[in-house]
């Protein structure tokens, strides 16, 4: 009888360690996932907003507890946020250069390039003016809005309109490329320079122009997280799922190419 009581008391013991073991959050299993959930601020760049909202709903699908807000906008003006003490935990650009400050200014860790976009010409529905190459746009009948420089689109358009030897005299310079497409599409102008993603993202409410000297002027897109991230593991897991199948396989239907 005495060695039966011993043997319930020692199995008692072992089952409240094992619960007690169970329950600390730092050796549980669901604690462990629930680390990496939170919010995940992401600030980005204009021209990725229809892709990394998908992304956004798809993270948050395969990671439960994980919410992503995002901040879209021009790079150096996203750029220009982060450096006054806006907070975030993953930055994305529309070009090198602006990650390359980002870094020298300590705001990110190792950035990682993810993506590459060229610019195209949109035109109005029906594309009105004829527009069928960048020297068009410098025609006295056509106004014409582009992005503002140092905004990467804006930098992209310097690049190509000087390769072209086209003198463009715009009705606006926009702080996005965005803006620039919303000029076009509600009628505040005959044509744009924006992303071919931009344009294909509008499901054919506006023209689109290709022209050559666009190769010319491919602007790679990095992503990092900020050395200054809240939700540390949250931001390297959204960095990888961008970089990852699920994230190539979004950025390619949109019309994003991979980086070489």
């Amino acid at each position: 009888m005495r060695a039966t009581r011993l043997l319930t008391a020692a199995v008692l013991a072992a089952s409240l360690a094992a619960c007690s073991t169970s329950g600390d959050g730092a050796s549980s299993p669901s604690s462990a996932a629930a680390g990496s959930g939170g919010t995940v601020i992401v600030y980005a760049a204009a021209s990725l907003q229809v892709t990394f909202e998908k992304l956004g709903s798809e993270f948050g699908a395969k990671h439960p507890g994980t919410t992503v807000k995002f901040s879209f906008g021009g790079s150096s003006g996203l750029l220009a946020q982060l450096t006054q003490g806006a907070p975030a935990d993953v930055f994305a650009t529309a070009d090198t250069p602006t990650m390359d400050k980002a870094k020298t200014a300590s705001l990110v860790t190792d950035p990682q390039p993810f993506a590459t976009n060229v610019l195209t010409i949109a035109t109005a529905p029906g594309n009105p003016k004829r527009i069928t190459a960048l020297a068009d746009l410098a025609k006295p009948d056509v106004s014409v809005v582009v992005c503002a420089q140092p905004v990467p689109c804006g930098t992209a358009t310097a690049k190509v309109t000087k390769a072209a030897d086209v003198t463009l005299h715009p009705v606006s310079e926009e702080d996005s490329v965005s803006s620039v497409l919303a000029k076009v599409r509600h009628g505040q102008a005959d044509a744009g320079l924006v992303y071919k993603t931009d344009v294909k993202g509008t499901n054919g409410a506006v023209g689109s122009v290709d022209f050559p000297q666009a190769d010319g002027a491919v602007n790679v897109y990095p992503i990092a997280p900020l050395t200054a991230a809240k939700n540390t593991a949250g931001a390297k897991e959204f960095v990888e799922f961008v970089r990852g199948p699920e994230g190539r396989a979004a950025l390619t239907a949109a019309g994003f190419g991979a980086p070489s």
